[in-house]
Formats: structure tokens, sequence, C-alpha cells
């Protein structure tokens, strides 16, 4: 095991070891209160760029489920069919696992998808630091190649159009009614849930303008970065509300590129919300929901026009966790209804939006 330093932009240093591939690297560095979930978590989009801080301090122990793909083609157990954070930092690698389910380790994943993995950081410090400061950039470097020294670039990245399909993919076809999925980013999770409601889904590049199509709903998917960047997806979104009721769902970006197509603006957190128990209460009621998140941006509700409202807002700082128009079937939550890893109490977002088809 090599000898590593996690370098922030403050100049702070952590030590560890390396427990994944040898490779330095730099990106965001974000925290993920999460006790389970890490192979969903790795493979899901939105942490593309990313150092990911796990502050459970035991990681690894129950392994990496197999890459199985289903019928539909999409793998039963991952959120992609790649790792996509940068980097996983831990305090404590278990070298063995069992699980009834696990097919490899987690450091032989991460070495045959070439991420580097972290151990022995004291996450628990890094935490505290990253809330005091807000995100941060940083690094992961050799200590034995101290020549080797990557960049570490977030901002002003596209990382959508990284992570988005390229061409069009069609799921479940002639099942009934036709639903747009615009690929920002999209977890597997999102697709099962619209396939197990009898729909046929029409995978879209974030880029792509479906607006001449024939199809009964549009569904917009979470993805990582600046929701800024997707302007073009905005800009779509904003055409099709111009031109048709048909119902709108989004989740997680789907819920900010939704805002910003109404005329909302976009801040970004100091740290974001990625956990599994954000509790968030459902507008106009007494309903409060713990649900599984992983975002760094959120809706400024204040710059709402007057034709929508917050759905949901989060019970720990108050920021948007949901917005709906009041009078067209357009909707949309920050939180992830489809959680995977985490819970499934918000699961019957699904169901409204099929419900509205």
């Amino acid at each position: 095991m090599r000898n590593v330093t996690l370098v922030l932009e403050d100049g702070t240093e952590f030590k560890g070891k390396s427990f994944g591939y040898d490779a330095p690297i730099g990106g965001e560095v974000v925290f993920n209160t999460a006790m389970v979930g890490y192979p969903e978590s790795l493979t899901d989009p939105s942490y593309a760029g990313q150092l990911m801080v796990l502050t459970y301090p035991l990681v690894g122990n129950y392994g990496v489920p197999p890459v199985d793909v289903s019928k539909e083609g999409i793998p039963t157990f991952i959120e992609s069919d790649k790792i996509h954070a940068s980097a996983i930092i831990v305090a404590d690698y278990s070298w063995e696992y069992s699980h009834w389910n696990a097919q490899q380790s987690l450091a032989s994943w991460l070495k045959n998808e070439k991420v580097t993995g972290v151990t022995g950081i004291d996450t628990r410090e890094l935490t505290k630091v990253l809330r005091a400061h807000g995100v941060m950039m940083g690094k992961i470097l050799f200590d034995d190649e101290k020549d080797n020294i990557p960049e570490a670039v977030y901002e002003g990245v596209n990382f959508v159009e990284k992570v988005s399909c390229k061409e069009v993919i069609h799921y479940n076809e002639g099942a009934g009614k036709k639903v747009i999925l615009v690929d920002c980013g999209v977890k597997n999770n999102i697709i099962r849930c619209l396939i197990a409601r009898g729909v046929e889904v029409i995978r879209v590049p974030w880029n792509y303008d479906y607006t001449s199509k024939a199809f009964d709903g549009l569904f917009l998917a979470n993805g990582p970065g600046n929701p800024d960047m997707c302007q073009e997806t905005v800009e779509i979104i904003r055409k099709h509300m111009n031109a048709s009721r048909k119902p709108i769902c989004g989740i997680c970006m789907g819920n900010q590129l939704l805002a910003k197509a109404g005329g909302a603006k976009i801040y970004k957190l100091k740290y974001g919300h990625r956990s599994h128990n954000q509790p968030v209460r459902m507008v106009g009621t007494d309903s409060c929901y713990v649900t599984s998140q992983n975002h760094g941006y959120a809706v400024d509700a204040r710059t709402l026009g007057k034709d929508w409202e917050e759905l949901f807002v989060n019970m720990n700082d108050g920021s948007n966790e949901g917005i709906r128009h009041k009078t067209n079937p357009w909707f949309s939550s920050q939180f992830h209804p489809e959680a995977s890893s985490g819970p499934v109490d918000t699961e019957f977002m699904f169901d409204k939006f099929i419900e509205a088809l």
C-alpha cells in the first residue's frame, strides 16, 4: 500500500494509503454520510469529477455485486455501466468481505476501473473541514511521485455532456404510454422504476430536441455539475412547455433544469446534500419524508415565477426540494424518489407522474 496525501485547495493535508488504482487525481472533494451503498454511489453519474469522502468509517466489508444485465440491457445492481466518481476516500477499508451477492472486493473493482481509493484518512476531521469551509478542490498525490501533480478542475466543465448517452435508446418498446427521458446522467433505477410502471422509455441525450416527436410525458433526469452548463437542455424544455401541457417530472438536476426553464435561478450550496437521511416536508402539509440525495446546487425558491410554487422544502436548511406548476402537470423533486441506495418513502412521485400521462 503506497503512501498518499490528500491536499485541499486551502493547503490542508491528510495522510493515507492507496487501496485502489495507483494514480494521482484531482477533483471536487465532497462527503457522503450514508452508511451503505458505495457500489450505487460510485456508479452514480452525478459524482463525475468528484473525490467522494464516505463518513461511515468501515467500507468494503460487503464487497461488490456482479455486473448482471437485465433483458432491457440495464445493470441489475449498480446505477450505470461504470464508476463515475474520480476517487473514494475512507477511514478504514475492510480487506475481508462477505455478502451473498458479492463477486469481488471493492479494491479489485477500483483497480479494474482505474479509480483511485484512499484509506486511513481521518474522515471525521476532513468532513468538519469541508462543513466549515464548504466543498473545495483537492488532489490525491502519491508521496513517491512528487512531480506527478494532476490538475483539479470542476467549475466550468460540462460533466453532463460527458456522462449523457450519445444516441437515442429505447426501453420496453410498445408497452403503451411513451416517456421521453432526458439523460443528463440518469441513474439506472430511474429507468427501472419507469419500466416497472408499464411505460415505454425513450432515453435521449442531454441536448436532443424531442419537441417534434410523439410522446406522452417528459422526464428530466439527474446529472453532475453545474446546471447552468446545460442551457441547451433548458431551452428545449422551455420550447416544449410553450407548445404543450404534457406532464413533466424531474429529479435532482431535473428539478433545477425545470426551475430554470420556468425562469428561476440556481445557487451552489456550501457543502451540498449527499446522504440517505435528508428530511423533507411537502409544502402545505404536515407530511415529512426521509430521502436520499446527491446534489451540490439548489433552486432559489424566491426567484420562482408567479405560476410556480414550492412542492417540498428541506427541514434541515430550508432549501428547495421540489417545485410544481400551479395549473399544468409539471412537478419535480430535488431528492431521489427511486433512491438506490436509500429509503423509498417517496417513490409515489413516479406514480403521480404515470397517473398524469
